[in-house]
């Protein structure tokens, strides 16, 4: 067989020896162990290549939470007014417990009214008020200009305005006594006790007199007027024999004596401050019962609705985010709603003197509400910011890495400095001083932040630096820290004598 045929014929004939590499001792070359990895990886990418082609031409994956992108949809929508809903109402009990708690509760109510005629502005609104109910039904110029001789008459006014002045000084020196808020915590405790019973539907001995339900400051009155004659005996032409009364109560009889001793006959309404009409009190007593049935529905409805709305959302961070929002925007609405309401009562309010003590006594009645509106402004501004930060945004990603890095840094300093001997050993010398320090910077913090919530912090804050500096002074008495001694360098001694090499 020829060399042609040979090749014909194929695979029958023998197989060309394979040539020896020189320098390998003639071992044949050929297809070893890496041409078979080489197969197997290249098998490897295809079925990767694949899979991936796969996934491309694969229809887009459902949202999470599973369901068809329509539901999915509808649910974020009823999430959204879920959350509206128990944000308005979280605020909403907020001010129910607050009213239920303050306008409904005779106690409370005499602990917020109580200190208000300490306030320039209402205790000279009060005494203007006074003195004027006084002067209006002595006639006190009229009285002046009969006394005087006829060329002497034109000095009725000016001695009127100046006995005025010390009327309203003399009132004004009696409201800063303890005998004045008795009477003031004892008419504003009858005065609060009849109207609720009122409203509640369950009065039997209180009575609405003229149409209204009234502050009265009779007993007040009665004891300005025996003040006024210890001290101007001669300014009533006669003795008043009134009596020196001790609480808020009105003794029988009162009225008569007091017109009796005056010379004149006093209105229905003198000195008394008008809280509510008749006109009104069938609706206010309706929205008083609501009212108190419903807090308690408003707090757990409120409750309620942040659960199902995190139950139903397919995307909970995002719902925490709206609440914090829906609870910073509930705010701000009921402090703008309120405030209109405010700026409507004090429009019926004389301008001058008694707008400015009204405006002051309604900041101090609201003062408790304005703090509890502060606190959930700025708890629902910390949850949607945290939410936010936790998101899968740029911007909440970049801050993440900033903090963790900035941190880090942080604590490597601290780390540093407070593993210092000299720093522990100084704080140990100095530890009184730095304690009497931190008690003293707390006691001035307290004094311009008066709210629990600030006195919590302050308090805390105190607390955590009292604990450290107590451990840092412990490790600089124990030496140079809690880990021992200072191990010397190869070549040294703990003295610091150079060791020989043996």
């Amino acid at each position: 067989m020829s060399e042609s045929d040979r090749r014909q014929d194929g695979g029958s004939g023998t197989q060309e020896p394979v040539p020896a590499v020189p320098g390998n001792g003639g071992a044949p070359t050929g297809p070893g162990p890496g041409a078979a990895t080489d197969a197997d990886e290249l098998k490897r990418l295809r079925a990767e290549v694949a899979r991936l082609r796969e996934r491309l031409a694969a229809p887009p994956p459902r949202a999470r939470g599973g369901g068809r992108p329509s539901l999915v949809a509808v649910r974020q929508v009823i999430a959204v007014v879920l959350v509206a809903l128990a944000a308005f109402g979280a605020v909403a009990s907020v001010v129910g417990v607050w009213g239920g708690r303050t306008t409904l509760n005779t106690d409370r109510w005499v602990a917020t009214v109580g200190p208000l005629p300490e306030h320039p502005e209402i205790n000279a609104a009060m005494a203007t008020y006074l003195t004027g109910e006084v002067f209006e039904q002595l006639n006190v110029q009229q009285r002046l200009a009969q006394a005087l001789p006829p060329k002497a008459a034109f000095l009725a006014g000016p001695t009127t305005s100046a006995v005025q002045d010390y009327v309203r000084d003399t009132i004004q020196k009696f409201m800063a006594t303890e005998q004045f808020r008795k009477l003031w915590d004892d008419a504003n405790r009858r005065a609060h006790a009849g109207i609720v019973a009122i409203l509640e539907g369950r009065s039997q001995t209180v009575s609405v007199s003229g149409g209204t339900v009234t502050l009265n400051l009779l007993p007040i009155v009665n004891n300005v007027l025996v003040a006024l004659e210890s001290r101007l005996p001669t300014m009533f032409g006669k003795q008043l024999d009134l009596p020196a009364l001790t609480s808020g109560q009105i003794p029988p009889g009162l009225e008569q004596r007091v017109e009796t001793a005056l010379g004149v006959s006093l209105p229905d309404d003198f000195a008394q401050i008008e809280l509510y009409h008749r006109d009104g009190l069938g609706e206010l007593q309706q929205a008083v019962l609501f009212f108190k049935r419903s807090v308690t529905l408003l707090v757990a409805g409120s409750l309620l609705l942040l659960a199902l709305a995190l139950l139903i959302t397919p995307h909970r961070r995002r719902t925490l985010l709206q609440f914090g929002v829906g609870l910073a925007l509930s705010v701000v609405v009921l402090t703008a709603v309120l405030r209109a309401v405010r700026d409507q009562l004090l429009g019926e309010v004389p301008d001058g003197l008694y707008r400015q003590g009204a405006s002051v006594a309604m900041q101090e009645v609201f003062t408790t509400l304005r703090g509890r509106g502060d606190q959930l402004l700025w708890l629902g501004i910390a949850l949607a910011v945290l939410a936010y930060l936790v998101g899968p945004g740029r911007l909440p990603a970049a801050l993440r890495r900033s903090s963790v890095k900035y941190g880090r840094d942080a604590l490597r300093t601290t780390r540093r400095v407070g593993t210092s001997g000299e720093l522990r050993r100084w704080t140990a010398r100095h530890l009184d001083p730095l304690r009497i320090g931190g008690a003293v910077l707390a006691a001035l913090l307290a004094l311009f932040f008066s709210s629990w919530t600030s006195l919590l912090v302050i308090a805390l804050l105190l607390a955590a630096f009292e604990l450290l500096v107590t451990l840092v002074a412990r490790w600089g008495r124990g030496g140079d820290g809690p880990a021992g001694p200072a191990i010397a360098e190869p070549g040294t001694s703990g003295t610091g004598v150079t060791l020989a090499p043996s």
